[in-house]
């Protein structure tokens, strides 16, 4: 192998040599660059094997040097440093394809680890690239649930109406938002996937829109938002049910009037972003209850599409299951040929309370512990086939459900009832033993009339 060749973007130049000096002991080539225009200079004449860049520089930020080195060698790893521990812009980084971010005063040896980790991920998806699998991004099943889904894909794409995406948690949602973001004429902007049910009612609104420094405690610096940076891209609200009230009431300005406002700001920003909304409850039960705005309803729903669960598909089942099957197989390296007929019994029989999202992670541990080329049974999780249909009989030691995804044969109200049983009917406990957010409890509190 070829002597990995970095560049090393800061502005602190005695950094620059420690570094450039620590990594040439270490076996690499590195190039140095001190501001945005130098680094932009170098990752045009040379190929960088990964990029190295501090976020604070003179004429930009290390975002600035990720997004040029992933126009120009989308291949290049990238990894952020930076002296402020800010979570967010990590998280922005991450998103936009930063492999990691570390955080000064750098630890070499930690340092040393992420480097060789991300040129070991490079190396992979190069092996990839150039091997005979040719690895598929999306599938379309044959069922006639499938057909009508993505006939529903390739109309909406290419217009820029608001899509609402109905669906229970891991029926395929943001897979579903992806497709119609690669179909349409913005395939090559950003697609930025927000989780609103983890964003805390507090920061929800300077997420969404960023903030100006000193507009609230902890305000440290000015802070771009979702709908600034994904710029012409889409941005995909996952949960959307679970804004707050004052937070919709934003949201709803910014659809109506195409225009956005950091918080404390006082200048306007364009919204020229597609928005993608999705949620696993009835949000017009949710507007008759009060809990969401009916207009922001109607704004989001322009044109929508409901997934079904992965147990009422039987005909795209076992082919859902190849698709994970070839993807797991290309990650661990491994040969595997297929299922045998007894799992793929049990994975007709099996109700899929995860959906796809579980089945997936189910094929991916047992391909990494399948010792043959076929996938038996014993590889998988023994409460898959334990608790099937068939065994109605089982009582006494059925084990309670611990997390809304993995409920079996009990309702998610029989679960919701033992969970709060067992953490004495504190609301807080309960939500996090079903591994779901308050408001989602409490909505499912009211759904099931469910009173404390």
């Amino acid at each position: 192998m070829d002597m990995p060749r970095l560049l090393i973007v800061d502005d602190d130049t005695s950094f620059c040599m420690l570094l450039q000096g620590f990594l040439k002991r270490k076996g690499f080539e590195a190039d140095t660059a001190h501001d945005y225009q130098k680094a932009s200079q170098s990752l045009a004449k040379n190929t960088y094997d990964l990029v190295l860049t501090d976020y604070r520089l003179p004429d930009g930020t290390g975002i600035d040097v990720l997004k040029e080195s992933k126009k120009l060698a989308p291949a290049t790893v990238v990894i952020l440093i930076t002296a402020y521990s800010d979570i967010r812009v990590a998280v922005e980084a991450v998103k936009l394809g930063a492999f990691e971010y570390v955080t000064k005063p750098v630890n070499s040896d930690e340092l040393f680890h992420v480097i060789k980790e991300g040129l070991k991920k490079r190396e992979t998806s190069e092996k990839k690239k150039k091997g005979p699998r040719n690895r598929r991004k999306f599938l379309v099943g044959t069922s006639a649930e499938a057909r009508k889904i993505e006939e529903h894909i390739r109309i909406v794409a290419p217009t820029d109406i608001s899509v609402l995406i109905i669906g229970d948690s891991g029926t395929g949602k943001e897979y579903v938002a992806r497709r119609i973001h690669e179909l349409s004429k913005r395939k090559k902007e950003p697609f930025v996937a927000v989780d609103c049910g983890a964003l805390h009612p507090d920061i929800a609104a300077s997420e969404l829109f960023g903030h100006v420094k000193g507009s609230f405690t902890g305000a440290v610096n000015d802070k771009t938002g979702h709908f600034e940076a994904v710029g012409e891209g889409t941005i995909f609200l996952d949960e959307i049910g679970n804004l707050s009230y004052d937070v919709q009431i934003k949201l709803l300005r910014a659809i109506h009037e195409r225009m956005g406002r950091k918080v404390g700001g006082n200048n306007e920003f364009p919204i020229k972003a597609r928005i993608i909304a999705a949620t696993n409850e009835n949000l017009k039960r949710a507007v008759d209850e009060g809990r969401f705005r009916e207009d922001l309803y109607h704004r989001l729903n322009e044109f929508n599409m409901v997934l079904a669960p992965l147990r009422e598909r039987e005909a795209d089942l076992m082919m859902f299951a190849e698709f994970f099957l070839e993807d797991a197989v290309a990650e661990f390296d491994k040969l595997i040929l297929g299922f045998d007929e007894e799992v793929q019994r049990i994975f007709m029989r099996y109700e899929w309370p995860g959906n796809l999202r579980e089945m997936r992670n189910i094929i991916r541990r047992a391909v990494l512990l399948s010792k043959s080329d076929e996938i038996h049974r014993e590889v998988l999780p023994e409460e898959i086939y334990r608790n099937n249909s068939e065994s109605n009989n089982h009582q006494g030691d059925q084990q309670s459900a611990n997390d809304l995804k993995e409920v079996k044969s009990l309702s998610e109200r029989e679960a919701i009832l033992q969970a709060l049983e067992k953490t004495r009917y504190n609301k807080t406990k309960t939500a996090k033993l079903l591994g779901i957010d308050r408001k989602t409890l409490y909505n499912k509190l009211h759904l099931y009339n469910i009173e404390l």
